[in-house]
């Protein structure tokens, strides 16, 4: 880690963050995948009850309703075992940036292992920060909206006041984005936070609100960057989905050839669009992690505190080496350590 025990601009951080991800590509790639392959099995799963609607529909309404409660039942089903797998992913994707920017070898199965004996907080977390970040805003920006309405239809409803209340609708709607977007970078750091010090759900989201001071606005940037190039993936995707269909309609063949060529270039739009999205996903929580250990280093001398430890001046603190338990567990290597040393699991 000694090569990022100093306060980081913006620019060493993506640095940083491009070179973690580049070494550790698969261990990345592996552990963001499992949400996606819980996505694919649900998707062909829709696609079967689909492909079979049409003959049951034919035997009659009973048969339809039927269909219909296996399809909800199903829904009820996948979406807990999704939220699951988005929590193992997030979570375990985390504890892999902080295990390779530790420099610390690390697999997937012990990426994923590391979240099981504290899934029901990371779950918690997530979902506290959901109804901070998004919820309360939401319902506040409702209800003001409500009332904006309301005393709108006391005015009469005439021209003025119709205008007045669209206005100052739009004006609540926006105010409400602004928070939203001001909470999602205050909180930023919190999966990163519960991850490494071990802390409550509740304890996170106020470690990360005080590390997120002063940085706040580089986080947005590197959020923008990421937007920015998630547009771009999608635009080139559907540039190729253009030519395609532009390729088969200068060749000729009829409407049927198009239709086809549309249908082939769609799919291959969507493989390549939602690969790409995948593939970058891992880009955002890595620079969080980078962003976490720099605030520290400027907030609390934690390059100084590292340092000192090495040198055998003082102990390694418990969380300055958030893969310790899993070195003593077997489940990674330490640096330098030759990969039969360390027991299969």
């Amino acid at each position: 880690m000694n090569e990022s025990l100093h306060p980081s601009t913006l620019g060493e951080i993506l640095d940083r963050t491009v070179q973690l991800y580049r070494r550790n590509f698969w261990l990345f790639a592996g552990t963001v995948a499992l949400p996606v392959a819980v996505l694919v099995a649900m998707g062909a799963g829709a696609g079967i009850l689909v492909f079979m609607v049409p003959g049951i529909t034919r035997a009659g309404l009973g048969a339809s309703a039927a269909v219909l409660a296996i399809a909800i039942l199903a829904a009820l089903v996948a979406l807990p075992i999704y939220l699951a797998a988005y929590v193992f992913s997030i979570a375990g994707l985390t504890q892999a940036a902080v295990s390779a920017h530790g420099g610390e070898k690390l697999t997937i199965r012990a990426a994923l292992a590391s979240v099981k004996p504290r899934f029901w907080t990371y779950l918690w977390y997530l979902i506290l920060q959901s109804i901070v970040v998004a919820l309360i805003p939401l319902a506040g920006a409702g209800a003001i909206i409500g009332v904006i309405i309301f005393l709108g239809t006391l005015g009469g409803g005439g021209l003025a006041s119709n205008i007045a209340v669209g206005f100052f609708a739009v004006l609540a709607g926006a105010a409400a984005i602004v928070i939203m977007i001001w909470l999602a970078l205050t909180y930023s750091m919190g999966v990163t936070v519960c991850v490494v010090e071990k802390k409550t759900a509740w304890e996170s989201l106020q470690r990360a609100a005080q590390l997120s001071k002063g940085t706040r606005g580089r986080i947005f940037v590197m959020f923008l960057l990421v937007i920015v190039l998630s547009m771009a993936v999608s635009m080139a995707s559907y540039f190729i989905l253009a030519a395609i269909i532009a390729i088969a309609t200068a060749v000729g063949g009829g409407v049927q050839s198009t239709t086809v060529a549309a249908m082939i270039g769609g799919i291959i739009q969507f493989v390549l669009s939602f690969s790409m999205q995948m593939i970058l996903a891992p880009v955002t929580w890595i620079a969080l992690v980078l962003f976490y250990f720099d605030q520290r280093i400027r907030t609390e001398g934690y390059d100084i505190e590292m340092m000192m430890a090495q040198a055998g001046m003082t102990q390694l603190p418990p969380e300055a080496s958030p893969a310790a338990p899993m070195l003593n567990q077997g489940l990674i290597s330490a640096p330098g350590t030759p990969p039969d040393t360390v027991e299969e699991r």
